[in-house]
């Protein structure tokens, strides 16, 4: 009979830490917040831009959910920051959910696109996927707006940190 309830307990705790951990919150996020967020010296930032509806960046999702993975015990954050309007927040939490997407996930909270895009990069055209590099102890802040395979990710973080 003990072993019956704990066996049952377990299965209990099992499935709720599962459901936890794939219930994934998307906040909105502003340039400012986001800026501090990317404040740490010791930490290696990796921004990606991106939306639901871009099919390059939806490509390319697995892949910095894969750098985060690779580099969890590493001082390397990536953030994931939907560039969908913010009446689509369900829409993104949803996807995040579906994708079951490990990395942070934010969706731009953007009064202005044109201000939140230069804000990241004065020479970003808004063309997405984009990334942003961020080394606040090795004074680099780099832009990429292209795609990304996962060896090419790599690299970046490796010649970056």
């Amino acid at each position: 009979m003990l072993l019956k309830r704990l066996f049952s307990a377990v299965l209990f705790l099992s499935f709720f830490s599962g459901a936890f951990a794939q219930s994934k919150t998307v906040n909105l996020l502003s340039i400012q917040q986001l800026n501090k967020r990317m404040s740490n010296p010791d930490t290696v930032y990796i921004v990606n831009f991106w939306a639901t509806w871009c099919g390059p960046c939806v490509k390319e999702l697995p892949n910095f959910d894969q750098l985060q993975t690779t580099y969890k015990k590493q001082p390397v954050k990536v953030l994931l920051v939907s560039m969908d309007f913010k009446s689509k927040l369900g829409e993104v939490k949803t996807f995040t959910k579906t994708r079951k997407l490990v990395s942070d996930v934010f969706l731009a909270d953007k009064t202005n696109e044109q201000s939140f895009i230069d804000g990241i990069d004065k020479s970003w055209s808004g063309a997405l996927p984009g990334t942003l590099v961020v080394n606040n102890k090795k004074h680099i802040r780099k832009f990429y707006e292209q795609e990304f395979t996962y060896n090419e990710l790599n690299k970046l973080y490796q010649t970056n940190k």
